[in-house]
């Protein structure tokens, strides 16, 4: 039989009576009878899946008979699967505070704790039923589900402090298979996300959360924290700053906000002191915003690609490479540091790295730019993979005519086989290869067509000229065969004695 109280006029006041909610003698309203009612509606609209309408009668019964466990219990169970947990937690409690014996209330107080991830609460809850019912199957594998939670949210602890991340967002995903509700979980893992380089799905949690709780000192940390991880600190710290508003001893938020003002400092005083040309203090303030937080990649990588750029402006370039390729291990989408790195390689001569590295910023921006700085690089690696005529005649790149010449003049005498014929069978055979290959150089330098083909990598073959049967003595013989002091008396096929005068 179901009970309520009733406020009774007597005389000299009123009294409040306790007594079976049905007809009440006299005056009074039958208002049970109207609670059942409203009780019966909502549950045909329960039945239907209507819980909007299903909650709107529930409500109306409880109005009309405030205390009934029953009215409070159906609410609850609406409320659930309507995804509004707290509110059905509290429908749920006043439940069983009306009626501590109402095993459907505590089992709904129950699973609203643990669908908001108060596992402990839940497993209270739980227990009390199997102590009304000790064969209640519902609550049996409840109490087995808030275990498993319990057991999840340690090991997330644990591996949290391991920065063990895939594994806690593994264990956030499981409890919350229990407890979808729960802020907290979705939390953690969107910070473990976020910490994972996962962006776009940290912020997706995190907003979430923020559109029923706009004030939710730790959604707003970890939105901040993506932002942070992009490198777009200054909307960062806007989140940090409004994240300690609402929770001022907010640790995380405290410390990262501390770091993103300081990142922003530093690198915006190295960007200054590079601009002014005072690249030995650029490099110390790089180097000083890298051991901010070695935690954020982006910034870091950054930073990495502007002290390379100092460090090549320093004509270090071995330094500036390997910058580069610290930017571009936490970063392998940068394309400026790519490009920052290629062109060292192309300095120092290193073209297959070169041609590497332009080939993947072609691949990922194809611009006229980027594939004429391929190109660029593939003709200087096919030309560094053939004879360096300007390095075998001694000269640079720029020689004129006649220092062409008088390079050829003076390691044509070295290497002649004649002056070397008293050396090792080894001996005469390297010089008689340097020899050649001096011809050869001459051959190419001096006539201006074929000097700008090979200076262009294309293939000198087209031109005719076929080195395999290149006679370096008859580029020798007609060198030195004008007025000027040198004599030549042939001694055997291609030897020649000659004498200074």
């Amino acid at each position: 039989m179901e009970f309520c109280w009733t406020l009774r006029g007597l005389k000299g006041g009123f009294r409040l009576l306790w007594h079976p909610c049905k007809t009440w003698p006299g005056n009074i309203p039958e208002y049970p009878r109207e609670a059942e009612a409203f009780k019966e509606q909502g549950n045909a609209y329960y039945a239907k899946k209507d819980y909007n309408e299903a909650f709107n009668y529930y409500t109306k019964a409880i109005d009309t008979c405030p205390n009934n466990a029953s009215y409070y219990g159906n609410r609850a169970a609406t409320l659930m699967m309507l995804g509004r947990f707290r509110e059905a937690l509290e429908d749920a409690q006043q439940s069983v505070r009306l009626d501590d014996s109402f095993v459907r209330g505590h089992l709904r107080e129950g699973k609203c704790h643990l669908s908001l991830g108060n596992a402990m609460a839940a497993s209270r809850c739980f227990q009390r039923v199997l102590e009304l019912d000790h064969k209640n199957t519902q609550a049996q594998q409840e109490l087995k589900n808030a275990t498993t939670v319990l057991e999840y949210e340690k090991i997330a602890e644990v591996d949290f402090e391991k920065r063990d991340f895939r594994k806690v967002v593994f264990c956030m995903d499981r409890a919350l298979e229990f407890a979808p509700a729960c802020h907290r979980f979705k939390i953690l893992k969107a910070e473990c996300l976020a910490l994972l380089g996962r962006y776009p799905e940290a912020q997706s949690v995190a907003s979430d959360i923020l559109r029923m709780d706009s004030t939710n000192a730790d959604a707003l940390y970890v939105r901040g924290l993506c932002l942070y991880y992009e490198d777009c600190i200054e909307k960062a710290v806007q989140f940090f700053v409004q994240a300690l508003r609402m929770a001022p001893d907010h640790e995380k938020a405290c410390l990262a906000c501390r770091n993103a003002k300081a990142l922003k400092a530093k690198k915006e005083d190295g960007n200054k002191a590079f601009k002014k040309g005072n690249y030995k203090l650029a490099y110390e303030l790089y180097t000083e915003a890298l051991g901010i937080d070695p935690n954020n990649i982006k910034t870091n990588a950054k930073l990495y690609c502007n002290r390379g750029t100092v460090n090549s402006k320093l004509r270090k370039l071995e330094e500036a490479i390997d910058d580069c390729t610290n930017a571009v291990k936490l970063d392998d989408t940068y394309v400026k540091a790519y490009l920052r790195r290629a062109q060292c390689y192309m300095d120092t001569e290193q073209y297959e790295d070169a041609v590497r590295d332009y080939e993947k910023v072609y691949q990922t921006e194809k611009t006229k730019e980027h594939k004429q700085l391929l190109k660029n690089a593939q003709v200087e690696l096919k030309k560094s993979k053939r004879k360096d005529y300007y390095k075998i005649l001694g000269v640079n790149k720029n020689a004129s005519e006649d220092e062409i010449k008088k390079a050829y003049r003076k390691r044509a005498l070295m290497h002649h086989p004649d002056r070397h014929s008293g050396a090792s069978a080894e001996v005469q055979k390297e010089e008689e290869k340097k020899f050649k290959e001096v011809g050869e150089a001459f051959t190419i330098l001096s006539d201006p067509k074929k000097k700008a083909r090979y200076d262009s990598g294309q293939d000198l073959e087209e031109d005719g000229l076929n080195m395999g049967e290149f006679d370096p003595n008859n580029i020798f013989k007609a060198f030195f065969s004008g007025p000027g002091g040198f004599s030549f008396e042939a001694s055997g096929p291609g030897n020649f004695f000659f004498q200074f005068g």
